[in-house]
């Protein structure tokens, strides 16, 4: 019964909400929760993630969260393939390749980067773009490195350059910035040190423009802070629209006002936003070639992601596990994305 709820939940959103129009391509972002495909990993110490390993993760499981995953981005895209999904905690291309070219997204020619990185844990940024909006011009990663602590990992994040059909120039940078696993002030300075990192990499591009042309950034992901904490406001200059200042980049995300949701992760009662999409002002303008719909910036929060909090009351998130405990759901995050109109 549950899983016939579940599917009309994701008609219902399709059909009740407003669909874009065909001149606006849609901008994603989606930490997907451990990812994982179900097979050992010799190569790694971290199997935790298979049919014997601590979270007993089987091929059954893996093909539910698969399930959950592209009916979700289905439902997200509103009749229309989503242009650019930037991810995280996602393993390899194996689990890439399940989601959008062995289901109903293989319809919208699906391509995606994805490079084994240093985590750990093996779960990486990874970006899926469709044919029908871009082409791939060139990729990389860019590494963490902190002087100050030259001893700690951290994820790498992901460059990719695109052309839209009409040649237009996009950049997009896809981050899962360090957690707050050993206490948030104790690992403040590793975002702020990613931050830094990243900026640079904006400034570099913007830099080499030529004169009179604005570089179209688009950065993405998982910061692990808010908007108003320092590695993002402070470090990275990332501001909401109504506090900019010469220099800075527009943070969509920056207020909770207009989103349609209250926060894309909860803490105990606490909603807060962590994953956020920020933009250079060339992506602001309103002139020739792709730019913001104004007011586009929202929140995903479709009623089949959530389930009732008998703890901390309201909502929460449907989640694939919580600790050691399997649930079959979605994500410990919300998706996020903006509409960009040619």
């Amino acid at each position: 019964m549950k899983k016939h709820l579940v599917l009309l939940c994701f008609a219902c959103f399709v059909i009740t909400h407003t669909l874009p129009s065909q001149n606006t391509v849609r901008i994603a972002f989606w930490n997907m929760e451990n990812f994982f495909d179900p097979f050992v990993d010799s190569t790694k110490s971290y199997n935790a993630f298979t049919e014997d390993g601590m979270q007993h993760w089987t091929k059954s499981r893996f093909y539910k969260k698969r399930n959950n995953m592209y009916k979700a981005i289905l439902a997200m895209s509103e009749g229309h393939p989503i242009g650019i999904i930037g991810m995280c905690e996602v393993e390899n291309e194996y689990v890439l390749s399940a989601v959008f070219e062995q289901t109903p997204l293989k319809k919208h020619n699906y391509r995606f980067v994805h490079y084994e990185g240093p985590d750990k844990r093996g779960i990486d940024p990874a970006i899926a773009y469709s044919l029908d909006h871009f082409m791939l011009v060139e990729s990389a990663t860019i590494p963490y490195y902190n002087p100050e602590d030259t001893a700690y990992h951290s994820r790498d994040i992901l460059y990719a350059k695109f052309i839209d059909k009409a040649e237009d120039t996009l950049h997009v940078f896809v981050n899962h910035w360090p957690s707050r696993y050993s206490g948030e002030l104790e690992t403040v300075g590793s975002r702020s040190c990613s931050a830094a990192i990243l900026r640079a990499k904006v400034d570099s591009i913007c830099a080499s423009m030529p004169e009179g042309y604005q570089a179209k950034v688009i950065i993405m992901g998982d910061l692990n802070d808010c908007p108003i904490d320092p590695s993002v406001y402070d470090v990275l200059r990332a501001r909401h629209p109504s506090e900019m200042e010469d220099g800075c980049l527009v943070n969509l995300f920056g207020k909770k006002d207009g989103l349609g949701f209250g926060g894309t992760l909860k803490h105990q009662a606490d909603w807060q936003i962590f994953d956020q999409i920020i933009v250079t002002q060339g992506v602001m303008d309103d002139g020739e070639g792709l730019h913001y719909q104004e007011g586009s910036a929202r929140i995903f929060a479709a009623d089949f992601l959530f389930e009732d909090d008998e703890v901390y009351h309201g909502k929460k998130l449907f989640r694939t596990y919580v600790g050691p405990r399997y649930f079959g759901g979605f994500s410990d995050h919300l998706p996020v994305y903006i509409d960009l109109v040619r």
